[in-house]
């Protein structure tokens, strides 16, 4: 009988079928590799990113045991922000641990929201350059003033212009016979006094006034005694004069948001990226590393010499890729290469036009985006 069964079950198992229930079970508590990879990372082939969206459902997983959903706590501990470069112009950061929109909202609002100085109006008493009027004006407005709008009030259309609301700053080049001159915009002459342009009077007998109402000067604030209001550049040209040509100008500047127009948007770019992350699949080596190395123009990879007179490609600067893609192009390569984004890792670029220090723009971009939050709540409650 024991000889029968056995020798029944060494007939059976060469032809046994296959079940689901014969595959090993999913870990509870954590991702899979493959579902792991889909969530954090874009995954970059040669003809088009695959892994695109971001899935933010909390029960995506649940039926594995993880949980989705945002925590404040979690958030808190993973987010960093590591400063990479900073100078007087630009900064470059990481943002570590936050969501895409996040990400472009701090984008949004530095181009758009935080407020600063630009022209607004322009009182032109004598222009015979070949620039129109209007067009000077538009170029005035152009030019980035050093003048911190955290000092300064929004001007209301009731309002008078004083020196809380209005910077006031004078021009007058010209050129003489026979000769030809740039006029930059450092021939923009600070005002702190206010406008010196008269009004037309109404009546002959009525007190001659002003297109400012001053009640003091602006020089004597300790903000700008030591850091006089200027163009943040010396050398824009604002036009170019000929022979026996004349400009001269009264120019006003008050407080405005980019989203009205962008004379007032205080970056010249604020951009950002995620990490880029790559992948060698297996080993590299000899000729097909040489190859690899010469493929990619933002040198990315590096030859390593593994002894026996052998060499290996390596990463030693995935931060440069660029994702142009020419190292996973052509035949088997992306069995080789993979191309990957960190969804969470964005490396943020901030381009000042020199009205405020950009990490000064950065900090109020979030001090913008607290009180929009805080609006929210309020509303809500």
């Amino acid at each position: 009988m024991n000889e029968k069964e056995n020798k029944g079950g060494n007939n059976d198992e060469p032809n046994k079928k296959f079940s689901i229930w014969d595959l090993p079970d999913v870990p509870m508590g954590q991702l899979p590799p493959h579902l792991q990879l889909q969530k954090t990372r874009v995954v970059c082939k040669a003809d088009a990113p695959i892994h695109t969206d971001n899935i933010s459902y909390s029960g995506a997983y649940a039926s594995i045991g993880v949980d989705n959903s945002v925590h404040l706590d979690l958030f808190r501990d993973n987010f960093k922000v590591n400063v990479i470069r900073l100078t007087k112009e630009d900064m470059e950061f990481d943002m570590i641990g936050i969501d895409p929109a996040l990400a472009n909202a701090f984008r949004r609002i530095l181009i758009s929201e935080v407020p600063t100085m630009a022209i607004e109006k322009v009182l032109i008493a004598y222009n015979t350059s070949v620039v129109q009027d209007e067009v000077l004006a538009h170029r005035l407005g152009l030019v980035p003033l050093k003048a911190d709008p955290r000092l300064f009030e929004y001007l209301s259309a009731n309002d008078t212009p004083n020196e809380k609301n209005t910077i006031v700053f004078k021009l007058h080049a010209s050129c003489k016979r026979g000769e030809r001159r740039t006029v930059y915009s450092e021939e923009l002459k600070w005002l702190p006094k206010g406008s010196e342009l008269i009004k037309e009077a109404g009546q002959a007998d009525s007190k001659p006034t002003t297109y400012t109402s001053f009640t003091c000067s602006q020089d004597v604030l300790p903000e700008f005694s030591e850091d006089p209001i200027s163009p943040s550049e010396d050398k824009i040209i604002l036009a170019k004069l000929g022979s026996k040509q004349e400009i001269e100008l009264e120019a006003h500047a008050v407080k405005g948001l980019g989203k009205t127009h962008a004379k007032w948007s205080p970056v010249a770019t604020a951009w950002y990226r995620m990490l880029p992350e790559v992948v060698l699949l297996e080993d590299v080596e000899d000729e097909v590393a040489e190859e690899l190395v010469r493929r990619c123009p933002d040198k990315v990879f590096d030859i390593e010499d593994i002894g026996h007179g052998k060499k290996r490609a390596t990463v030693a600067r995935p931060r440069d890729c660029r994702l142009c893609r020419e190292c996973v192009r052509g035949e088997g390569w992306e069995e080789r290469v993979e191309l990957r984004r960190v969804k969470d890792h964005f490396i943020f670029t901030v381009e000042s036009t020199g009205v405020l220090p950009p990490e000064v723009l950065f900090t109020e971009a979030v001090k913008i985006l607290e009180e929009k939050c805080e609006r929210v709540i309020s509303e809500l409650s």
